[in-house]
């Protein structure tokens, strides 16, 4: 190799914080950390995608149910309620 390619190879390692990465790789105890707070942001963005999602699509049910559509309005009342007595 030449002393440009090491400098170049230097300056690209630089770049990309190797060593840093390095030693966060070598530290164990850090890895866990970081992987345990990683899953627990996982756990509240689902719920919280869950709550989101699942008010959407009760209230798009409300909707259906409201617009006196035949067969299907009184289908989705019957299953508003029974969310609702659940709940309660």
């Amino acid at each position: 190799m030449t002393k440009k390619q090491i400098d170049d190879f230097l300056a690209a390692a630089e770049r990309m914080h190797l060593a840093d990465y390095v030693r966060f790789e070598s530290d164990r105890k850090r890895r866990l950390q970081d992987a345990f707070w990683q899953g627990v942001m996982r756990g509240i963005g689902a719920v919280i995608g869950f709550a989101v999602i699942g008010t959407l699509i009760i209230l798009v049910l409300q909707h259906i149910a409201k617009s006196s559509l035949p067969g299907i309005s009184s289908f989705v009342a019957q299953i508003i309620e029974m969310v609702r007595l659940r709940l309660n």
